[in-house]
Protein backbone atom coordinates (compact mmCIF):
# COMPACT_ATOMS: atom_id res chain seq x y z
CA UNK A 1 0.00 0.00 0.00
CA UNK A 2 2.88 2.45 1.05
CA UNK A 3 4.34 2.32 -2.75
CA UNK A 4 0.39 3.11 -4.22
CA UNK A 5 -0.54 5.58 -1.97
CA UNK A 6 2.71 7.59 -3.22
CA UNK A 7 1.39 7.35 -6.80
CA UNK A 8 0.68 10.71 -8.01
CA UNK A 9 -0.73 8.68 -10.84
CA UNK A 10 -2.75 6.36 -8.42
CA UNK A 11 -4.37 9.64 -6.84
CA UNK A 12 -5.81 10.58 -11.04
CA UNK A 13 -6.94 7.50 -11.21
CA UNK A 14 -9.29 7.23 -8.21
CA UNK A 15 -10.26 11.22 -9.11
CA UNK A 16 -11.80 9.56 -13.07
CA UNK A 17 -13.76 7.10 -11.03
CA UNK A 18 -15.01 9.47 -8.66
CA UNK A 19 -18.61 9.77 -9.03
CA UNK A 20 -18.78 13.66 -7.88
CA UNK A 21 -15.58 14.75 -9.60
CA UNK A 22 -18.04 17.40 -11.73
CA UNK A 23 -19.06 19.17 -8.76
CA UNK A 24 -15.08 20.86 -8.68
CA UNK A 25 -16.21 22.72 -11.49
CA UNK A 26 -18.83 24.41 -9.92
CA UNK A 27 -16.25 25.96 -7.69
CA UNK A 28 -13.30 29.04 -8.04
CA UNK A 29 -10.48 27.60 -7.24
CA UNK A 30 -7.76 30.04 -6.06
CA UNK A 31 -4.34 29.68 -8.32
CA UNK A 32 -1.23 28.37 -6.87
CA UNK A 33 1.03 30.83 -5.41
CA UNK A 34 4.02 28.63 -5.42
CA UNK A 35 4.68 25.09 -6.93
CA UNK A 36 4.07 23.14 -10.43
CA UNK A 37 0.27 23.61 -10.81
CA UNK A 38 -2.15 26.30 -11.32
CA UNK A 39 -4.62 26.28 -9.02
CA UNK A 40 -4.40 25.46 -5.33
CA UNK A 41 -5.09 22.56 -3.26
CA UNK A 42 -7.30 24.05 -1.09
CA UNK A 43 -7.89 22.14 2.31
CA UNK A 44 -9.18 25.81 4.29
CA UNK A 45 -12.67 24.60 4.23
CA UNK A 46 -12.99 24.09 8.20
CA UNK A 47 -12.21 28.09 8.26
CA UNK A 48 -14.05 29.56 4.80
CA UNK A 49 -15.23 27.41 2.05
CA UNK A 50 -14.43 28.04 -1.60
CA UNK A 51 -17.15 30.23 -3.64
CA UNK A 52 -20.02 28.57 -5.75
CA UNK A 53 -19.95 29.95 -9.53
CA UNK A 54 -23.50 30.16 -8.80
CA UNK A 55 -22.90 32.91 -6.01
CA UNK A 56 -22.29 35.76 -8.15
CA UNK A 57 -25.14 36.07 -10.55
CA UNK A 58 -27.45 35.08 -7.41
CA UNK A 59 -26.68 38.03 -5.58
CA UNK A 60 -26.39 39.82 -9.17
CA UNK A 61 -30.30 39.04 -9.32
CA UNK A 62 -31.28 40.43 -6.02
CA UNK A 63 -29.00 43.54 -6.21
CA UNK A 64 -31.30 44.28 -10.19
CA UNK A 65 -34.52 43.48 -8.55
CA UNK A 66 -33.49 46.17 -6.23
CA UNK A 67 -32.39 48.64 -8.40
CA UNK A 68 -35.58 48.12 -10.57
CA UNK A 69 -38.27 47.61 -8.27
CA UNK A 70 -37.03 49.44 -4.95
CA UNK A 71 -39.21 49.12 -1.61
CA UNK A 72 -41.50 46.85 -4.11
CA UNK A 73 -38.88 44.29 -3.93
CA UNK A 74 -40.28 43.09 -0.95
CA UNK A 75 -43.61 41.73 -2.30
CA UNK A 76 -42.51 41.34 -5.79
CA UNK A 77 -39.39 40.34 -8.06
CA UNK A 78 -38.23 36.97 -8.49
CA UNK A 79 -37.77 35.95 -4.89
CA UNK A 80 -39.91 38.67 -2.48
CA UNK A 81 -37.78 39.73 0.45
CA UNK A 82 -40.53 39.85 2.85
CA UNK A 83 -40.64 35.59 2.89
CA UNK A 84 -37.11 35.36 1.60
CA UNK A 85 -36.02 33.31 4.64
CA UNK A 86 -38.77 31.04 4.24
CA UNK A 87 -37.50 29.62 1.17
CA UNK A 88 -34.32 28.12 3.14
CA UNK A 89 -36.33 26.20 5.51
CA UNK A 90 -36.95 22.95 4.30
CA UNK A 91 -33.74 22.92 2.70
CA UNK A 92 -31.93 23.91 5.92
CA UNK A 93 -33.99 20.91 7.69
CA UNK A 94 -33.14 18.25 5.41
CA UNK A 95 -29.17 19.20 5.95
CA UNK A 96 -29.95 18.28 9.55
CA UNK A 97 -32.11 16.18 10.06
CA UNK A 98 -35.24 18.55 11.11
CA UNK A 99 -38.55 19.24 11.05
CA UNK A 100 -38.91 22.48 8.82
CA UNK A 101 -40.79 24.23 12.15
CA UNK A 102 -37.55 23.31 13.54
CA UNK A 103 -34.94 25.57 11.81
CA UNK A 104 -34.57 29.07 11.02
CA UNK A 105 -31.50 31.18 9.04
CA UNK A 106 -30.50 33.89 10.96
CA UNK A 107 -27.79 36.41 12.65
CA UNK A 108 -24.28 35.31 13.20
CA UNK A 109 -23.50 31.76 15.25
CA UNK A 110 -22.35 33.20 18.41
CA UNK A 111 -25.48 35.40 18.42
CA UNK A 112 -27.86 32.13 18.07
CA UNK A 113 -25.60 30.40 20.79
CA UNK A 114 -26.54 33.59 23.26
CA UNK A 115 -30.33 33.83 21.87
CA UNK A 116 -31.04 29.77 22.31
CA UNK A 117 -28.88 30.20 25.93
CA UNK A 118 -31.30 33.07 26.96
CA UNK A 119 -34.09 30.39 26.18
CA UNK A 120 -32.69 27.12 27.38
CA UNK A 121 -29.89 28.18 29.99
CA UNK A 122 -32.09 28.40 33.32
CA UNK A 123 -29.46 27.89 36.22
CA UNK A 124 -30.41 27.75 39.60
CA UNK A 125 -28.07 27.68 43.07
CA UNK A 126 -28.39 23.76 42.62
CA UNK A 127 -28.17 23.51 39.17
CA UNK A 128 -25.91 26.14 37.13
CA UNK A 129 -23.13 23.95 35.58
CA UNK A 130 -22.03 24.36 31.66
CA UNK A 131 -20.84 21.50 29.73
CA UNK A 132 -18.19 21.83 27.05
CA UNK A 133 -15.28 20.39 25.61
CA UNK A 134 -11.68 21.74 26.47
CA UNK A 135 -10.76 22.37 23.18
CA UNK A 136 -14.10 24.49 22.40
CA UNK A 137 -14.01 26.71 20.27
CA UNK A 138 -13.20 29.71 22.23
CA UNK A 139 -16.38 31.97 21.02
CA UNK A 140 -17.65 29.12 22.82
CA UNK A 141 -16.00 29.24 26.07
CA UNK A 142 -16.40 32.90 26.05
CA UNK A 143 -20.51 32.86 25.64
CA UNK A 144 -20.79 30.13 28.20
CA UNK A 145 -18.86 31.78 30.58
CA UNK A 146 -20.03 35.28 30.06
CA UNK A 147 -24.00 33.23 30.41
CA UNK A 148 -22.67 31.92 33.67
CA UNK A 149 -22.09 34.62 34.66
CA UNK A 150 -24.65 36.94 33.51
CA UNK A 151 -26.67 34.98 36.24
CA UNK A 152 -24.59 35.86 39.00
CA UNK A 153 -22.26 32.39 38.55
CA UNK A 154 -18.37 31.81 38.70
CA UNK A 155 -17.49 30.90 35.70
CA UNK A 156 -14.36 29.15 36.59
CA UNK A 157 -16.92 26.85 39.01
CA UNK A 158 -19.96 27.03 36.59
CA UNK A 159 -17.98 26.17 33.73
CA UNK A 160 -17.20 22.29 33.56
CA UNK A 161 -14.62 21.64 30.65
CA UNK A 162 -14.22 17.80 29.63
CA UNK A 163 -10.46 16.51 28.75
CA UNK A 164 -9.06 13.75 27.04
CA UNK A 165 -7.23 10.55 28.84
CA UNK A 166 -3.88 11.81 29.70
CA UNK A 167 -1.96 10.76 26.52
CA UNK A 168 -4.57 11.02 24.16
CA UNK A 169 -5.77 13.60 21.94
CA UNK A 170 -9.46 13.65 21.33
CA UNK A 171 -12.80 12.70 23.92
CA UNK A 172 -13.99 9.49 24.22
CA UNK A 173 -17.88 9.39 23.86
CA UNK A 174 -18.12 6.78 26.60
CA UNK A 175 -16.12 9.61 28.96
CA UNK A 176 -18.26 12.32 28.35
CA UNK A 177 -21.33 9.67 29.01
CA UNK A 178 -19.91 8.91 32.41
CA UNK A 179 -19.22 12.86 33.21
CA UNK A 180 -22.74 13.39 32.87
CA UNK A 181 -23.96 10.51 34.93
CA UNK A 182 -21.68 11.44 37.49
CA UNK A 183 -22.13 15.65 37.77
CA UNK A 184 -25.20 15.29 35.55
CA UNK A 185 -27.07 16.50 38.88
CA UNK A 186 -25.45 19.97 39.47
CA UNK A 187 -25.57 20.41 35.45
CA UNK A 188 -27.90 22.80 33.47
CA UNK A 189 -26.89 22.86 30.37
CA UNK A 190 -24.41 20.55 28.01
CA UNK A 191 -23.06 22.33 24.87
CA UNK A 192 -20.49 20.31 22.96
CA UNK A 193 -19.46 21.25 19.19
CA UNK A 194 -20.71 18.04 16.84
CA UNK A 195 -17.40 18.01 14.95
CA UNK A 196 -14.35 19.76 17.18
CA UNK A 197 -12.47 22.25 15.06
CA UNK A 198 -9.32 21.57 16.50
CA UNK A 199 -9.10 17.78 16.11
CA UNK A 200 -12.36 17.13 13.80
CA UNK A 201 -13.22 14.50 15.86
CA UNK A 202 -16.84 13.43 15.46
CA UNK A 203 -18.83 13.01 18.53
CA UNK A 204 -21.62 10.53 18.80
CA UNK A 205 -24.24 13.11 19.39
CA UNK A 206 -27.44 10.78 19.37
CA UNK A 207 -25.63 8.93 22.96
CA UNK A 208 -24.68 12.01 24.29
CA UNK A 209 -27.85 13.76 23.73
CA UNK A 210 -29.87 10.76 25.71
CA UNK A 211 -27.10 10.88 28.85
CA UNK A 212 -27.29 14.15 29.02
CA UNK A 213 -31.13 14.57 29.30
CA UNK A 214 -31.30 11.41 31.32
CA UNK A 215 -28.72 13.41 33.49
CA UNK A 216 -31.67 16.57 33.48
CA UNK A 217 -29.86 18.65 31.69
CA UNK A 218 -30.71 20.64 28.53
CA UNK A 219 -28.73 19.38 25.47
CA UNK A 220 -27.41 22.02 22.69
CA UNK A 221 -24.65 21.37 20.11
CA UNK A 222 -22.64 24.03 18.04
CA UNK A 223 -22.64 22.49 14.62
CA UNK A 224 -20.19 24.66 13.36
CA UNK A 225 -17.81 21.66 11.41
CA UNK A 226 -20.77 19.34 11.87
CA UNK A 227 -23.31 21.03 9.44
CA UNK A 228 -22.81 19.96 5.35
CA UNK A 229 -19.72 17.59 6.71
CA UNK A 230 -21.74 14.95 8.71
CA UNK A 231 -25.19 13.57 8.03
CA UNK A 232 -27.18 14.55 11.34
CA UNK A 233 -30.40 13.84 12.69
CA UNK A 234 -31.20 16.69 15.22
CA UNK A 235 -35.07 15.82 15.40
CA UNK A 236 -34.85 11.93 15.69
CA UNK A 237 -31.99 12.22 18.44
CA UNK A 238 -33.92 14.50 20.47
CA UNK A 239 -31.41 17.64 20.95
CA UNK A 240 -32.87 19.95 22.34
CA UNK A 241 -31.13 22.62 20.23
CA UNK A 242 -28.84 23.64 18.16
CA UNK A 243 -26.46 26.65 15.97
CA UNK A 244 -24.70 26.40 13.16
CA UNK A 245 -22.29 28.70 10.89
CA UNK A 246 -22.34 28.58 6.85
CA UNK A 247 -19.47 30.20 5.58
CA UNK A 248 -17.19 26.67 6.38
CA UNK A 249 -18.71 23.58 4.84
CA UNK A 250 -21.71 25.14 3.79
CA UNK A 251 -19.70 27.84 1.64
CA UNK A 252 -21.45 30.65 1.96
CA UNK A 253 -19.06 33.09 2.33
CA UNK A 254 -17.13 34.93 4.69
CA UNK A 255 -18.94 36.10 8.23
CA UNK A 256 -22.30 34.58 6.30
CA UNK A 257 -25.52 33.90 8.10
CA UNK A 258 -25.97 30.94 10.87
CA UNK A 259 -28.68 28.68 11.51
CA UNK A 260 -30.34 27.63 14.27
CA UNK A 261 -32.55 24.03 14.99
CA UNK A 262 -35.09 23.57 18.40
CA UNK A 263 -36.69 20.68 18.96
CA UNK A 264 -40.84 20.63 17.90
CA UNK A 265 -41.09 19.69 21.90
CA UNK A 266 -40.47 23.22 22.82
CA UNK A 267 -41.99 25.37 19.77
CA UNK A 268 -45.67 25.63 21.53
CA UNK A 269 -43.63 26.61 24.90
CA UNK A 270 -44.95 30.04 26.03
CA UNK A 271 -42.72 29.32 29.53
CA UNK A 272 -39.97 30.22 27.63
CA UNK A 273 -38.05 33.91 27.91
CA UNK A 274 -36.57 34.88 24.71
CA UNK A 275 -35.91 38.11 22.87
CA UNK A 276 -38.28 39.53 20.51
CA UNK A 277 -37.98 41.52 17.64
CA UNK A 278 -40.09 42.19 14.57
CA UNK A 279 -39.80 38.98 12.78
CA UNK A 280 -40.35 36.89 15.76
CA UNK A 281 -44.43 37.81 15.51
CA UNK A 282 -47.15 36.16 13.39
CA UNK A 283 -46.13 37.04 9.45
CA UNK A 284 -49.71 37.11 9.01
CA UNK A 285 -50.47 40.05 11.47
CA UNK A 286 -46.42 41.44 11.37
CA UNK A 287 -48.03 44.68 9.29
CA UNK A 288 -50.64 45.82 11.52
CA UNK A 289 -47.39 47.16 13.96
CA UNK A 290 -49.10 45.76 17.50
CA UNK A 291 -47.72 46.57 20.08
CA UNK A 292 -47.10 42.74 21.98
CA UNK A 293 -45.76 39.89 19.87
CA UNK A 294 -47.97 37.11 18.32
CA UNK A 295 -45.97 34.22 19.19
CA UNK A 296 -45.37 31.57 16.43
CA UNK A 297 -45.24 27.96 17.14
CA UNK A 298 -41.92 27.50 15.53
CA UNK A 299 -38.11 28.22 15.52
CA UNK A 300 -39.36 31.76 13.85
CA UNK A 301 -40.25 32.96 16.81
CA UNK A 302 -36.91 33.06 17.77
CA UNK A 303 -35.75 35.78 14.60
CA UNK A 304 -35.61 38.93 15.54
CA UNK A 305 -34.78 40.86 12.32
CA UNK A 306 -35.98 41.18 8.52
CA UNK A 307 -33.27 38.90 6.56
CA UNK A 308 -30.30 40.42 5.24
CA UNK A 309 -31.19 39.43 1.39
CA UNK A 310 -27.99 40.13 0.30
CA UNK A 311 -26.73 37.81 2.96
CA UNK A 312 -29.43 35.65 2.58
CA UNK A 313 -28.55 34.81 -1.34
CA UNK A 314 -26.03 32.97 -1.06
CA UNK A 315 -27.38 30.53 1.70
CA UNK A 316 -29.92 29.42 -0.21
CA UNK A 317 -27.95 28.82 -3.54
CA UNK A 318 -25.60 26.46 -1.34
CA UNK A 319 -28.58 24.46 0.48
CA UNK A 320 -29.96 23.94 -2.81
CA UNK A 321 -26.00 22.50 -4.43
CA UNK A 322 -26.22 20.10 -0.97
CA UNK A 323 -29.96 19.46 -1.95
CA UNK A 324 -29.08 18.37 -5.63
CA UNK A 325 -25.99 16.08 -4.46
CA UNK A 326 -27.12 14.59 -0.73
CA UNK A 327 -25.26 14.35 2.26
CA UNK A 328 -24.90 10.51 2.04
CA UNK A 329 -23.16 10.72 -0.86
CA UNK A 330 -20.87 13.55 0.01
CA UNK A 331 -20.11 11.83 3.20
CA UNK A 332 -18.77 9.05 1.56
CA UNK A 333 -16.71 10.81 -0.71
CA UNK A 334 -15.33 12.58 2.60
CA UNK A 335 -14.42 9.38 4.14
CA UNK A 336 -12.64 8.37 1.08
CA UNK A 337 -10.72 11.34 0.73
CA UNK A 338 -9.74 11.65 4.35
CA UNK A 339 -8.89 7.95 4.60
CA UNK A 340 -6.65 8.60 1.30
CA UNK A 341 -5.28 11.30 2.57
CA UNK A 342 -4.20 9.62 5.87
CA UNK A 343 -2.59 6.65 3.83
CA UNK A 344 -0.74 9.00 1.87
CA UNK A 345 0.53 10.91 5.32
CA UNK A 346 1.26 7.28 6.49
CA UNK A 347 3.25 6.69 3.82
CA UNK A 348 5.29 9.67 3.32
CA UNK A 349 8.66 10.71 5.01
CA UNK A 350 6.97 12.88 7.55
CA UNK A 351 8.01 10.13 10.48
CA UNK A 352 8.00 11.32 13.84
CA UNK A 353 8.59 15.39 13.08
CA UNK A 354 4.61 15.01 12.87
CA UNK A 355 1.63 13.27 14.10
CA UNK A 356 -1.78 12.72 13.41
CA UNK A 357 -4.12 13.97 16.41
CA UNK A 358 -7.34 12.89 14.49
CA UNK A 359 -9.15 9.76 15.79
CA UNK A 360 -7.89 7.27 13.25
CA UNK A 361 -11.90 5.62 13.07
CA UNK A 362 -13.44 6.97 9.98
CA UNK A 363 -16.63 7.05 12.01
CA UNK A 364 -15.17 9.42 14.64
CA UNK A 365 -14.25 12.09 12.55
CA UNK A 366 -15.54 14.90 9.82
CA UNK A 367 -13.69 15.67 6.83
CA UNK A 368 -10.35 16.82 8.52
CA UNK A 369 -6.55 15.17 9.69
CA UNK A 370 -5.42 17.88 12.19
CA UNK A 371 -1.60 17.22 12.08
CA UNK A 372 0.84 18.07 14.98
CA UNK A 373 4.21 19.31 13.83
CA UNK A 374 7.48 19.46 15.71
CA UNK A 375 10.54 21.93 15.42
CA UNK A 376 8.45 24.10 13.45
CA UNK A 377 5.58 26.56 14.48
CA UNK A 378 2.37 25.55 12.55
CA UNK A 379 1.93 29.15 10.93
CA UNK A 380 5.49 28.77 9.28
CA UNK A 381 4.51 25.43 7.73
CA UNK A 382 1.13 26.47 6.48
CA UNK A 383 2.79 29.59 4.58
CA UNK A 384 5.57 27.11 3.13
CA UNK A 385 3.03 24.94 2.10
CA UNK A 386 1.26 27.61 0.49
CA UNK A 387 4.04 29.71 -1.19
CA UNK A 388 5.88 26.84 -2.13
CA UNK A 389 3.79 23.95 -3.09
CA UNK A 390 0.15 26.01 -3.59
CA UNK A 391 -1.49 24.09 -0.74
CA UNK A 392 -4.04 26.12 1.27
CA UNK A 393 -4.00 24.99 5.26
CA UNK A 394 -4.89 26.13 8.29
CA UNK A 395 -2.77 26.77 11.60
CA UNK A 396 -3.93 26.36 14.98
CA UNK A 397 -0.67 27.36 17.14
CA UNK A 398 1.52 26.65 18.41
CA UNK A 399 1.88 23.49 16.28
CA UNK A 400 -1.79 21.64 14.50
CA UNK A 401 -1.95 22.19 10.72
CA UNK A 402 -5.75 21.48 9.91
CA UNK A 403 -6.09 19.50 6.76
CA UNK A 404 -10.35 19.56 5.32
CA UNK A 405 -10.54 17.62 2.56
CA UNK A 406 -14.30 19.07 1.37
CA UNK A 407 -15.54 16.64 -1.16
CA UNK A 408 -17.32 19.47 -2.59
CA UNK A 409 -14.53 20.71 -4.74
CA UNK A 410 -11.27 18.53 -3.24
CA UNK A 411 -9.89 15.82 -5.48
CA UNK A 412 -7.52 12.43 -4.30
CA UNK A 413 -5.03 14.52 -6.25
CA UNK A 414 -5.40 17.52 -4.03
CA UNK A 415 -4.57 14.62 -1.18
CA UNK A 416 -1.75 13.41 -2.75
CA UNK A 417 -0.19 16.69 -3.19
CA UNK A 418 -0.83 18.16 0.37
CA UNK A 419 0.82 14.68 1.96
CA UNK A 420 3.83 15.00 -0.20
CA UNK A 421 4.79 18.75 0.22
CA UNK A 422 3.87 18.35 3.98
CA UNK A 423 6.26 15.76 4.15
CA UNK A 424 9.03 17.81 2.14
CA UNK A 425 8.36 20.95 4.35
CA UNK A 426 9.24 18.56 7.38
CA UNK A 427 11.95 16.74 6.05
CA UNK A 428 13.50 20.73 5.22
CA UNK A 429 12.56 22.36 8.27
CA UNK A 430 15.94 23.53 9.03
CA UNK A 431 15.75 25.31 6.13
Amino acid sequence: MTALALDEKHASDLDARDELRTLREQFHIPPAPGGRYSDAAYFAGNSLGLQPKVIAPRVAGELADWARLGVEGHLEGNRPWVAYHELLREPAARLVGAQPAEVVVMNSLTVNLHLMMVSFYRPTPERHAIVIEDTAFPSDSYAVRSQAAFHGYDPDEAVIRLRPREGETSLRNEDVVAALERDGDRVALVLLGGVNYYSGELLDIETITRAGRAAGAVVGWDLAHAAGNVPLQMHDWGVDWAAWCSYKYLNSGPGSLAGAFVHERHLADRTLPKFAGWWSTEPATRFRMGPVVEEVDSADSWQLSNPPILAMAPVLASLEMFDAVGMAALRAKSMRLTAYLESVLDASSVGPAAQIITPRDPQRRGAQLSVRVSDIAAGTVTERLRHGHGVFADARQPDVVRLAPAPMYNTFHDCWRAATALAEVMSDRAG
